[in-house]
């Protein structure tokens, strides 16, 4: 990883930061605090911290309902990010909506919607623009799996092949579209191979593996930069938790899971840093105090935050915006 130390033990806090919020997330949703539903990505922030550590603040990013990471990496606030998944005022979205669907222009961050594969046209319409305006920036687009059979998924790497746009499409493959298996999805063994169809690079990688997605980001993010097209990166990976907080998963065995998580992410990078000698006991005590204090002031700050009124909903339904690619 080049990267300075300091830089490496971030990504270390970041993935440790994104654990924390949705654990407790799980808690407060059991809890009945929380409205609407909770969609875990526990099992799977070595891949948004990969990919988005290091961005530059006019890059663009969409993530989809399984990136809270995401968010946290580019530099929302936790408060108000905590606000926003209570659906608080002081939300990002001022309590229209929760994380899913929200975004900070301001981070280069586009909200998503509920089909998955339906923000990539989005995500590429942004390259294009960088293309048009000879602009070295490039856009990220999330998605699962189960979108890779979606048909605007298709639309928008073929658009993005041939024109050579600077966008990475990066597919979060957990094996599950809901309770749909892999093996039901699709004929082949790799979304990336696909790829050559479209004229540019599939790449395949563990994504629970941080240096691993770190590399192979990087390469794909300095292609875009320099005008050489897209590239599809697969991240295999694992949901530890159901489709959302109400899916038991009985769907999977009980051998697979154990089998998963026995690759966390998160004990696996750890093993990496100790053999780098960057992770201390000490170092390692104050991340886990310092991660906890600000999940719980988060939580504070949007338990004591006020619900919106009614006629705010009729608001910002729109942007004038011309920052928006």
């Amino acid at each position: 990883m080049n990267l300075n130390p300091e830089q490496i033990l971030e990504m270390y806090y970041l993935m440790r930061l994104s654990r924390a919020f949705e654990e407790r997330l799980s808690l407060l949703y059991r809890q009945g605090k929380i409205t609407g539903g909770i969609f875990s990505g526990i099992g799977q922030e070595a891949i948004v911290v990969g990919v988005c550590y290091g961005l530059r603040n006019d890059d663009f990013i969409s993530p989809v309902h399984r990136d809270l990471g995401a968010f946290l990496v580019r530099g929302v606030d936790p408060n108000p990010l905590m606000a926003q998944i209570f659906g608080k005022r002081t939300g990002m979205s001022k309590g229209k909506e929760c994380y899913l669907h929200a975004g900070d222009m301001s981070l280069g961050i586009f909200g998503g919607t509920s089909m998955l594969g339906s923000t990539l046209p989005v995500v590429t319409g942004a390259a294009l623009a960088f293309k048009i305006k000879k602009q070295d920036r490039v856009a990220i687009g999330f998605f699962g799996e189960g979108a890779a059979s979606r048909g605007d998924t298709h639309e928008a790497m073929n658009f993005a092949g041939v024109h050579k746009l600077p966008v990475i499409f990066v597919c979060e493959n957990n094996r599950y579209a809901y309770s749909t298996p892999v093996e039901k999805e699709m004929a082949i063994d790799d979304v990336a191979s696909r790829a050559a169809g479209y004229g540019f690079a599939g790449k395949v990688v563990s994504g629970n593996d941080l240096p691993a997605v770190w590399d192979v980001a990087q390469h794909a993010i300095q292609r875009a930069r320099k005008g050489e097209g897209p590239t599809l990166i697969e991240c295999k990976t694992y949901r530890w938790h159901g489709h959302s907080e109400h899916d038991a998963a009985s769907y999977r065995s009980e051998e697979e899971f154990i089998e998963w998580r026995s690759r966390d992410p998160i004990p696996r990078f750890e093993f990496y840093l100790r053999e780098k000698k960057l992770l201390t006991e000490e170092v390692q005590k104050d991340i886990t105090t310092r991660v906890q204090a600000i999940v719980d002031e988060a939580i504070k700050y949007a338990e004591e935050s006020p619900w919106p009124e009614g006629p705010e909903a009729l608001e910002d339904l729109y942007t004038t915006d011309s920052k928006i690619p």
